[in-house]
């Protein structure tokens, strides 16, 4: 487990939750127009994941990705989304995501910087939108579907715990390339003027 534990110290520094978006998010301050802003940036994002889990030959979650994505636009449809503003801190999230979804031991590391990350942050978002956002049970359920969705992650620690030490130092700089740009792309988002 001492490599789960490097990849949970790198996803630390990252911890999504701690981003001043997302803690606006949860008190219920960040402006309707950012959340707008976000569905869009940010979907641009979960359009990427499904590859990912091509990659690494699971094809289950790769489908349920792409079933995702038809939640988070129904997210988009529920704060009002037409256009993403396509932030540069995105484009290179974006980027980010497809070239190292594109390698088995990159897609493992980077899709653990997700999908570990995932339930908390559902949970918060989730908890955020019902207590302070006006939006229906079909805007809420991306979230929802995510807040307990432990599976991937776990599947992901048992393929890490298997790599070849070489395999790994791979994995280990794409969980933090990726941690980064998500947080950037979150940054390109709240400090948008």
């Amino acid at each position: 487990m001492k490599r789960i534990q490097e990849l949970d110290d790198i996803i630390a520094q990252f911890d999504l939750n701690k981003h001043p978006f997302y803690v606006d998010w949860r008190m219920g301050t960040l402006p309707k127009e950012k959340l707008l802003d976000y569905s869009g940036e940010y979907g641009r994002f979960v359009g990427t994941i499904a590859k990912g889990w091509e990659t690494l030959g699971e094809q289950h979650y790769a489908d349920e990705e792409r079933y995702h994505e038809t939640l988070w636009q129904d997210f988009q449809a529920e704060v009002g989304f037409s256009r993403a503003s396509d932030r540069p801190q995105t484009d290179t999230l974006e980027t980010a995501a497809n070239n190292l979804f594109g390698q088995k031991a990159e897609a493992a590391g980077a899709l653990y910087a997700f999908e570990a990350q995932q339930p908390i942050t559902s949970r918060t978002k989730l908890d955020g939108l019902v207590e302070h956002y006006s939006m229906s049970e079909r805007g809420h359920e991306y979230f929802r579907v995510h807040a307990d969705d432990l599976a991937e992650a776990e599947l992901l620690r048992g393929r890490i715990e298997k790599m070849t030490d070489e395999d790994f130092a791979r994995t280990k700089t794409a969980c933090a390339l990726l941690c980064a740009a998500m947080w950037n792309a979150l940054d390109g988002v709240y400090y948008a003027n």
